[in-house]
């Protein structure tokens, strides 16, 4: 599987929590359609199938991430 630059994923992130925020505030067509977008480029960018595990996948290799995070492993 090809692996998005980190630099991609961080700017993918930015944009759809940005959105997120937006959408919260408006709700409007435009910006569900954009974030509908971007959740398919990180799903296909990280090799997963769903917007939450894309991004912690996204953030898990940007830079600085730790390697030894277990915060999506349940209790």
């Amino acid at each position: 599987m090809l692996m998005a630059h980190p630099a991609v994923l961080c700017n993918l992130i930015e944009q759809y929590e940005t959105l997120k925020v937006l959408q919260a505030e408006n709700g409007g067509e435009e910006v569900r359609r954009r974030m509908d977008d971007l959740a398919y480029t990180l799903c296909v960018s990280t090799g997963t199938r769903d917007v939450d595990a894309a991004l912690i996948a996204a953030r898990h290799r940007l830079p600085g991430a730790r390697t030894e995070d277990d915060s999506v492993l349940s209790a």
